[in-house]
């Protein structure tokens, strides 16, 4: 039985937050011994002094009672992560960490201007900007810590943050290789630590009642579902349905860059541009490389896996078997579970129509992060596409579903909510360590089949290719010394 939360160092912070109270006494002339004694002879002693959110009144946090968090990783996702914690009362933003000294230092700048508004005096010093993510997992002030950092550093970072008593909410894909999330898994568990994966549009409430119903049963026995597989611009060779390794040129340096420790674990690259830059020049550029990211897995393919998997009842688990194309046997990249559920990967919606004809010329698919689902009783869309609606037949399913309304609002979810009751109440997240795992599985052997160039049988259970040495020597990768997980 899990024990009810308490948090770490509790004492301390009560003390900070006298400390606190004391320097805002200061402030107007008051000293801490005639403001206790004062207060001890029963005068109350300027309740205006403190704010009511210091004070934990009108509903507001008390300090003492905030999760402590740490930011890891502060480009184009981390940067939306940190807006989000900031704006949260219900937990203190303690310290940005990145290899880049512009972008932990304007994080820090964020934090403290966020906090200021929230003091009398308009100012606050209590964010630290941090170099090296050792440094955050080594105070015992910080409870938890949020990783939005490259792929390469996901696993490691989220696995010595558990060893260290920390718990984690880590962007997707969590994993670089299929045996990292294995490890990821059991270390986690091991360290009773709380872990959320970053694949919030299972908890946009529409998406959420449309796959609540079909897991239910709501469309029947499931056939089929369709999901989005793009490919990804790598440079100096093109377009490509995996990440590749081109060899680029070795640049200068920027100023302020840890680039060793952005490398990490890694195999060593020079810097180049292509890789890292301020400013961000999109979501991921660093994706394309196979040393750093996962390509569509790192982009967008683990939120659809996630929300798929869910709906046909294998978030837990992964399909038995991956078909290439040159099979013959489907127009495109299937994945079959053990289920009888199959899984095609288009490279665009229309092939749903026009290459399997599994819905109507009118059926409107756009978006992406979700995907197609075809039942014997009908259809329906998961995705999420910036404020349009979901599509799906017969009409009458939006009714039973209960929904007032099928506009998917990517940014109505509860994720980070739900990470911190769990925080609290030391429960299992929505998008736990095993759901997160098999979610970047899904896309992991999709990308091994590409690579291989033919079809794979696969044991979800053993998490390894039946028969198939060259398959499962590619379930993992070294790493760079002297890193471990």
């Amino acid at each position: 039985m899990r024990k009810a939360f308490r948090m770490p160092n509790l004492e301390l912070r009560m003390r900070r937050d006298l400390k606190d109270a004391e320097r805002g006494l200061a402030g107007i002339g008051v000293t801490r011994r005639s403001f206790l004694k004062g207060a001890g002879a029963g005068v109350m002693a300027a309740p205006w002094i403190l704010s009511g959110s210091a004070l934990g009144l009108d509903g507001a946090v008390s300090p003492s009672n905030r999760i402590n968090v740490a930011l890891i990783g502060r480009g184009c996702m981390g940067s939306g992560h940190l807006q989000r914690l900031a704006g949260d009362p219900a937990v203190q933003v303690m310290a940005v960490c990145d290899v880049d000294k512009v972008r932990r230092v304007d994080g820090k700048r964020l934090v403290e201007g966020a906090y200021a508004s929230e003091t009398l005096a308009g100012t606050y010093r209590g964010c630290s900007a941090v170099n090296d993510y050792r440094d955050i997992l080594a105070r015992s002030d910080i409870d938890a810590v949020v990783i939005a950092t490259p792929d390469h550093w996901h696993t490691p970072i989220s696995i010595h943050a558990a060893k260290a008593g920390k718990d984690v909410y880590c962007e997707k894909p969590v994993t670089l290789t299929i045996e990292q999330g294995r490890t990821l898994v059991d270390v986690i568990r091991r360290y009773g630590r709380v872990f959320q994966t970053g694949t919030q549009y299972r908890s946009i409430p529409t998406i959420r009642k449309i796959v609540n119903f079909v897991r239910g049963g709501g469309l029947g026995k499931i056939k089929s579902v369709f999901i989005h597989w793009d490919g990804v611009h790598v440079p100096t060779v093109g377009n490509s349905r995996i990440p590749l390794n081109p060899v680029l040129p070795a640049e200068p340096l920027p100023e302020g860059l840890d680039w060793n420790l952005w490398v990490g674990p890694a195999p060593w690259r020079s810097y180049n541009q292509e890789y890292h830059r301020n400013p961000i020049p999109g979501v991921v550029p660093w994706t394309f490389c196979e040393d750093f990211g996962v390509g569509a897995v790192t982009n967008h393919h683990s939120h659809s896996a996630d929300v798929i998997q869910y709906a046909i009842g294998m978030e837990e688990s992964g399909p038995v078997e991956i078909i290439h194309p040159s099979s013959g046997q489907f127009p495109t990249l299937t994945c079959r579970y053990a289920n009888g559920v199959l899984v095609h990967h288009v490279d665009s919606w229309g092939q749903v129509k026009k290459d399997y004809g599994a819905v109507p010329a009118d059926a409107r698919l756009e978006g992406a992060f979700g995907g197609v689902i075809v039942g014997e009783r009908g259809w329906v869309t998961t995705m999420s596409s910036h404020g349009g609606e979901a599509d799906g037949r017969p009409v009458e399913i939006f009714h039973e579903m209960g929904l007032m309304s099928r506009v998917v609002s990517t940014g109505a979810n509860n994720h980070h909510a739900n990470w911190f009751e769990c925080i609290k109440t030391r429960s299992r997240p929505s998008a736990h360590e095993e759901i997160g795992h098999r979610a970047a599985s899904m896309g992991h052997l999709v990308a091994l089949c590409f690579k291989l160039g033919r079809s794979l049988k696969w044991d979800p259970v053993k998490e390894q290719f039946n028969g198939d040495d060259e398959a499962n020597r590619l379930r993992s990768r070294a790493m760079r010394e002297p890193w471990r997980i």
